[in-house]
């Protein structure tokens, strides 16, 4: 997700609204930020239930500071990034590994079975080996490729420097093509 700098505002006004008691506010921002920090929890996590509860913590916590809101400070949805990151680290740091069968499939799209398949495994695959990455090697790498966000926003997030950022996401690479790499044709990428 790139930065867009209107949409921030809005998201900020939208946040002074609710600040002040304005209920379709709430809903606005809630429709526009819900899916985002979904997301991140769900790859984090690996689990959707868990990724729904760490979203409801995360916007709880949005609301009951609203009315202390200063704009010109962090973003909102860089506000939300963060607490939601900061949310599912606690809760990895309180469970055990997750074991590749309790990984849940992703939801498939619209191609046919055969690419629906092949996709589902793929996405599981790296899933999986998402989970075996250190926690903060695993946040560069969700927030950066599979968010789209700058290495800047990811260092905000993440509270370090945009250089720590380079490494983070490149070890984190490293170790999934390391991960993946004998997985080539069970993958279904001998014929690509």
């Amino acid at each position: 997700m790139a930065f867009d700098a209107r949409q921030e505002d809005k998201d900020a006004a939208l946040l002074a609204r609710y600040g002040r008691g304005d209920a379709q506010a709430a809903r606005e921002l809630t429709a526009r930020l819900t899916p985002l920090a979904f997301r991140v929890a769900v790859r984090m996590l690996g689990d959707r239930d868990e990724a729904e509860d760490v979203v409801q913590e995360a916007m709880l916590r949005l609301w009951r500071m609203a009315p202390d809101w200063r704009r010109g400070g962090a973003r909102v949805s860089t506000w939300l990034y963060r607490v939601a990151v900061n949310l599912c680290t606690d809760r990895l740091r309180r469970r055990r590994a997750v074991a590749l069968d309790d990984v849940p499939e992703p939801e498939d799209g619209h191609p046919g079975v055969s690419e629906r398949m092949i996709a589902a495994d793929r996405a599981a695959a790296l899933e999986a080996a998402l989970q075996h990455l250190p926690e903060r090697q695993r946040q560069a790498v969700v927030l950066r490729h599979l968010e789209g966000l700058s290495n800047p926003e990811i260092g905000e997030i993440m509270d370090i420097g945009t250089e720590a950022v380079e490494s983070l996401v490149a070890r984190g690479k490293r170790a999934l093509v390391a991960a993946l790499g004998g997985m080539r044709e069970e993958l279904g990428y001998e014929h690509d």
